[in-house]
């Protein structure tokens, strides 16, 4: 059995870093003032009730 290359540690120790990052980035850029308005909206959105207009019925409809 050969020893594995000790290169793959260093790109593994890479890799994990990279993804820790762009966590990191991707929960910062969420948590930004900004989108809070956005996110309101859409939490809501399962509790609206849904339009009852006779365009929306006929398309539901088989």
């Amino acid at each position: 059995m050969t020893p594995m290359n000790p290169i793959w540690g260093y790109i593994a120790g890479g890799f994990i870093l990279l993804m820790m990052f762009s966590f990191i980035g991707i929960w910062i850029w969420a948590w930004r003032k900004r989108h809070k308005p956005t996110f309101n909206r859409m939490a809501r959105l399962p509790l609206e009730d849904e339009p009852d207009t006779e365009a929306d019925t006929k398309e539901n409809r088989p």
